[in-house]
C-alpha cells in the first residue's frame, strides 16, 4: 500500500468545503456546538458505512451502475435541497430553557449527517476509482478496509474540530437575527449543492 501519498490525497479531499462542512456550518449557528458535533458523527459514520460497502463490493457496484448512481444522486440531491430550503422558510422559535436539551433534536443532527453522507454517490466512486491506486498491484479486501479507515480517521478528525470552530461563531454572533440570516445562507448554499448534485453526470 502508498500510505503516505494517500494521507496526502484524503486529508486535502476531507478539508475541501463541501456538503458536510456547510450541513454542520448550518447546524452549528442555529442549534449550537452540540447539533454541529453530531452532525459531523453522523457523517462520519456514513463515511464508515461506505467504507464497509467497499470492502464488499457494493460501491463498485453503485458506481459501474448509472441507474442505481443517478436514483442515489437524485435522492441526495433531493434531500439537500429538501433542508435548504426549510431553513431558508423556518421561522423564529423561542428559545428553550436554560440547561434544557431536546432530545429529539440531536437525533435529528446526527441523522442530517448521516443521511447527507449516506446518500452520496460521488463517495462510492471515491472508494471504488481512488483507493484502489493506493492499495498495490492487486488490492484486497483489506487494504481497502485500511486505507479507508485512514480516510475515516482524518475525517472525524477534521470535521469535530470544525464542528467546534463552527459553533464558537455562534458565541460571537450572538444576536437571534444575525444567526437566522446565518442559517439563511447557509440553507441557500445546500440548495445550490443539492441542485449541483442533481446535474452531475456519472464519473
Amino acid at each position: 500500500m502508498h500510505v503516505l501519498p494517500f494521507l496526502a490525497l484524503a486529508t486535502l479531499v476531507v478539508v475541501t468545503p463541501g456538503v458536510d462542512m456547510a450541513l454542520v456550518t448550518r447546524n452549528a449557528l442555529v442549534h449550537g456546538r452540540r447539533a454541529a458535533l453530531l452532525t459531523a458523527a453522523g457523517v462520519n459514520v456514513g463515511i464508515l458505512l461506505w467504507v464497509c460497502a467497499a470492502a464488499l463490493g457494493l460501491a463498485a457496484l453503485l458506481a459501474a451502475s448509472a441507474t442505481a448512481f443517478t436514483v442515489v444522486k437524485l435522492a441526495g440531491a433531493a434531500y439537500l435541497v429538501f433542508l435548504g430550503l426549510r431553513a431558508v422558510l423556518a421561522r423564529e422559535r423561542a428559545a428553550p430553557a436554560s440547561g434544557v436539551r431536546a432530545a429529539p433534536r440531536d437525533l435529528l443532527a446526527f441523522r442530517q449527517g448521516l443521511i447527507n453522507n449516506a446518500l452520496n454517490p460521488k463517495i462510492a466512486v471515491f472508494f471504488t476509482s481512488v483507493l484502489p491506486q493506493f492499495a498495490g498491484a492487486h488490492p484486497s479486501a483489506g487494504a481497502l478496509i485500511v486505507l479507508g479507515l485512514i480516510f475515516s480517521a482524518i475525517g472525524w478528525a477534521w470535521l469535530l474540530a470544525y464542528a467546534l470552530i463552527a459553533a464558537s461563531g455562534r458565541e460571537v454572533l450572538g444576536r437571534a437575527r444575525v444567526r437566522k440570516t446565518l442559517s439563511r445562507l447557509t440553507g441557500m448554499v445546500l440548495v445550490g449543492l443539492g441542485v449541483r448534485l442533481a446535474l452531475e453526470r456519472r464519473p
